[in-house]
This record gives C-alpha cells, structure tokens and sequence, in this order.
C-alpha cells in the first residue's frame, strides 16, 4: 500500500501545482497524509483537503473538486470529492497485474522494508532472575521482546539478542542459606529449579515468619544471605561452584521454554559478567564530578531534570542495578557498535531507565540518544499479583501445557488421525497463550484469564494458524501451475489483495512504535480476509480458469504473508490442525 499511496501522491501532487505552482510539498507528505476511510464504501483511501487550505488559500471543498477532476489512471479506478475529502478507489487490474505478482514472486520476504540496512540493534530482553522459574509475568518482555528483534531483522537490521541473566545479586546468598540448612545435591539433581525455588521461598518466608502460625522471624538468616553473598563476591571457592551450578540448572529449564517459543539468543551475559566492569565507570563518574556522596551512598544528583537522585555505590561500596546497567551499556557499545539499544522491561522500570540513562548522557557519551526503552504492563492472574518470593506463580510450563493438552482434546473429536499431532498440538496450544498475549496493547496492563486466552473462538492464534492450515490444503489440491490470465471478478479478491499489500506499512508502524501487536492485529484482518473470499468464492472448482487460477494464486499469497507475519511474533506455521 505505500507504493500505491504515493503513486497517488503523486498523482495529486499534480493538482496541487495547478492551483498553486509555487507550493512546496512534496510526494512523500502527501502520501503520509492519506488515510483509511472508517467505512470502505467511501473508497479504499481518503485524503484529507483541510491540510491544504493554507498553502493553498481556498477551501477544502474546492481543493478537493478541483484535485478530484484531474484524478485518474493506474492505480485509482475512481476518485470522488465529498465535503473536502477526496475519496478514492483503488484500481482492481492494478492490484491483480501488480501487487500480486510482487507478492508471489517475494514470497515470505513480500513486505520487507529496508530501512535498516548496514545498521545494528541490540536488543535487552526476557533475562529471567536465576534460580527462579518462567511465570506469565515473564510472558511479556520475552515474546514483546523477541518479536521486535524479528521486526527488525525483517527490515534489515542486524540484530543481537542479549538475555540479560540476572545472576547476581544477595538472592544467591539467600538460596546458599537455604541450600545448606535444607537442600541436597540428589534433591536439587531430581527437581531441577522447582527445588531451587522451594528453597527460595522457604528462606524468605522463615525470614520474615507467621505470627499468625506462631512461627517467629528469623532476620539473623537475611544476615547470613548478606554475608555468604559476600563471600561470593570476594571469589569464595564454595559458594562460586555453588552457584554456577544454580545456574546450569536454571538454563537448562529456560531452554526448555525458549524452544517451545522458537526463541534463541545471541549472548547469555548477565550481571555477573559485568562485575569487573563497574570500577572505571564509577572512576570517570568521579573524575567528572558527577557523583556526590548523599548519607554515605554514591550518587548522581538528577534533581535539575526532575528525577530522584541516582543511586550508583551503597554505603558499603557495593553496586547497584544503575551501576550494572551503565557498565554493561558502554560494552555493549564497543561490542557491537549498535545504533540502537532497545531494552524490553515491565513500566514499574520507567523511572529506573530514565534515570541511568540521563546519567549516561551527563558522562558525555554521544550515544546516549540511542538507548531506548520498551516498557510493557504488568500481568496479573484473576486480579492477584505475581511475586516468586511468595510462591504466588503461574508457570509458563503449566500454563503451556494446560493449552497443549486442550488442543489434544480437540483434535481427538475432530482429526483423530492427523499426523504429527503432538507437534502440532504444542504449536497451537503455546501458540494461543503468545497470541492472546500480543494481541494486547503492551503498555496495558493485562489481567491473564486463563479461560480467554485458552478459547478457540474468535480473534484468537488458533484461528488464524487454522487459517493458514486452510490456505496449504486448498495449495496441496493443485495438480499443476497456473499459467493464464489474472482477473480480478469478485469484491472479496479485491479485499484480500487491499489487505495483503497493508503488511509493509505495518511492519514500518510496528518498528516505529516497538509494537507487536499491530502485527498480530493484520494477521487478523488477513485471516478475515481470507476466510471471506474463501467461503463467498468458488476457489478450485471455479468453472473459468482464469478466475480458477487467479484465486489458487490469491490463496498461495496468503500463505506467503501469513506465514511470514507469523514468524515476526512468535507464532508457529501449522500446516495441518
């Protein structure tokens, strides 16, 4: 559709001279001033006169019959001037003698802009606390965050994705407390993180206590984690091999979840690795006379730009999550030289954020402008919030299973006898949850009902997979090519190919605002499309073959951008359900 947008900003661009020779807007502002109409009885797009009264001098209503008089030839099949609008249509051989064969012959690469050829993206996502299990609340950064590394390799940037570990940090010395009054190497081995996460919870809830239960707090044991974090961080050989093994144990179970969702990652550096990396930013944070010291902490004071002070050294000289951040930010720069550094983190880190990165600006590094933050909205279940420390968790693995084993129940009643149904239950069944989740705007927050993201009715990833499912059957009844003539006859082939050639525009739009759920949204309106034409048009029992051949070719390419829209969020391709 932007081809087209600009063919006929062109186009209008013309009419705009006639009037006045002497404006200066260009093709490319015209075309980003045309809009959707509310309703496609009013045409396929709508420009807007009133934006052109100034420069023009007249009103809307004149400019509008006057541009519509000159307005006609490929792509426009009509072009209407109603109450300051132009309303115009979009030419159905265009679309069948143009915009279908470029789609065909693209294919999955149909759509694909270029505007980050030669540039690097970094992107910062998932990274789960170690030791600690996939919940929902994980959901977001990690399929938000994966799917925005796909957007933009699909638009031609190289992309690394970092799965910022946090494996760092006085809740290890609190695992290496609970381990040695109440873990074994033979527990640990058998359960895997499960185990590790008792002991988590246990020692925080002995901490703490029950004065309901009568069971008294222990605080002597949060003194202890301090001190056993301690020695891990002076390199006690004990404590280090203990916890690399919770380390070890706790990938092996994130990889499960990462291949379920096709996820891969490009570095597993975590906090750890930067902890010998902090000292010199810390060094030319006082070389620059940044920091001050605020009741013995280090800080960076940041109340010029109306944020709470920075914190950068604990009282003790120990660092903090800012401290990390800068450090691992500067590496990541001399790294990889990115031009982007996207970092996908819940809201309640916005201030955090703006924090580290205005001090990173103030230590005079450039590019500063190139940090950017992704924030999402928090996940609750039924209204109650997640906290791991409490054991108040909803599992991914659960969660993922509980949908698998529903997509099993239904394909017992309806394809008993399709091959390959576990794969294809888990790439429906995980499916759902992703899709249910993206399809949400991802600054809001989302109150995961379980019963609505299982449902496989309505807007939902199993439709659109049964969709894309529905396209490979109609493909595999092909004997042969189709080698006639493309004609356009029926308003739901025109419909769909209006839909399919929108998939550029959403990509650049889902680039520009980091959201995936503009994505998920076409996929929608591409599986309506599709499914419209489907059951109102005859497609391989169509009595002329041209019209035969043209709706074989409309159905490949919907599999073509379907399948590759899927791919952008996450989203397996089924080619059987």
């Amino acid at each position: 559709m932007l081809k087209i947008k600009l063919q006929i900003a062109e186009k209008i661009l013309c009419g705009v001279h006639a009037i006045n020779p002497e404006a200066t807007l260009t093709a490319a502002e015209i075309a980003d001033m045309l809009e959707y109409p509310p309703d496609t009885t009013m045409g396929d797009l709508a420009f807007p006169c009133f934006k052109l009264s100034k420069a023009l001098r007249r009103s809307p209503v004149q400019i509008a019959a006057t541009i519509a008089e000159g307005l006609s030839g490929s792509p426009i099949a009509q072009a209407e001037a109603v109450n300051g609008y132009l309303n115009i249509k979009i030419d159905n051989e265009y679309l069948g003698e143009v915009i279908l064969p470029e789609i065909l012959n693209k294919k999955e690469n149909y759509g694909a802009p270029t505007l980050g050829e030669g540039k690097t993206v970094v992107l910062d996502y998932s990274s789960p606390n170690v030791a600690k299990p996939f919940h929902i609340g994980h959901l977001g950064t990690t399929v938000i965050g994966h799917a925005l590394k796909r957007l933009h390799e699909f638009a031609g940037y190289k992309c690394v994705g970092i799965n910022y570990l946090g494996d760092w940090g006085t809740q290890f010395g609190k695992l290496i407390v609970a381990y040695k009054l109440w873990g074994n190497k033979e527990q640990i081995e058998e359960g895997g993180i499960d185990k590790l996460v008792e002991l988590y919870v246990r020692i925080n809830n002995t901490i703490k206590g029950d004065e309901e239960q009568g069971i008294p707090a222990r605080p002597d044991l949060a003194d202890e984690a301090r001190a056993e974090f301690r020695k891990m961080e002076i390199g006690d050989e004990e404590n280090i091999a203990l916890w690399k093994w919770f380390v070890e144990i706790s990938l092996a179970e994130y990889e499960k979840t990462y291949k379920q969702l096709g996820i891969e990652f490009d570095s597993y550096k975590g906090e750890s690795f930067y902890t010998d990396k902090m000292p010199a930013q810390v060094e030319k944070l006082r070389e620059l006379g940044l920091m001050k010291i605020d009741d013995g902490a280090s800080i960076v004071d940041l109340e010029e730009y109306g944020m709470p002070p920075c914190l950068i050294l604990k009282r003790d000289g120990s660092t903090l999550y800012p401290t990390r951040d800068i450090a691992a930010a500067v590496y990541r720069k001399n790294e990889y030289n990115f031009d982007k550094a996207i970092y996908v983190t819940s809201n309640q880190q916005i201030l955090h954020f703006k924090q580290w990165f205005k001090v990173v600006e103030l230590m005079g590094y450039e590019w500063h402008d190139q940090l950017v933050h992704i924030p999402y909205g928090t996940v609750s279940l039924n209204g109650a919030k997640l906290a791991t420390r409490t054991g108040n968790v909803v599992l991914l693995k659960d969660l993922f299973a509980l949908a698998i084993e529903k997509v099993k129940g239904i394909m017992e009643e309806k394809n008993p006898d399709l091959k390959g149904r576990d794969d294809v239950a888990e790439a429906v069944g995980v499916g759902a949850i992703v899709f249910y989740y993206l399809t949400n705007n991802r600054i809001k927050d989302i109150n995961f009902n379980l019963e609505d993201a299982l449902s496989f009715d309505g807007n939902t990833g199993p439709y659109v997979q049964y969709t894309y499912a529905r396209t490979c059957s109609v493909l595999e009844k092909v004997e042969k090519s189709f080698g006639g003539k493309i004609v356009i006859t029926a308003d739901e082939e025109a419909a769909l190919l209006k839909t399919l050639c929108q998939y550029e525009e959403k990509v650049l739009t889902a680039i520009r605002d980091y959201e995936p759920s503009v994505i998920t949204r076409f996929i929608l309106d591409v599986a309506v499309a599709f499914n419209k034409f489907y059951h109102e048009c005859s497609i391989l029992n169509a009595e002329d073959k041209n019209v035969r051949g043209t709706r074989i070719l409309l159905t490949e390419a919907t599999k073509h951008v379907l399948g590759s829209a899927f791919s952008l969020i996450c989203l397996k391709k089924t080619e059987r359900i």
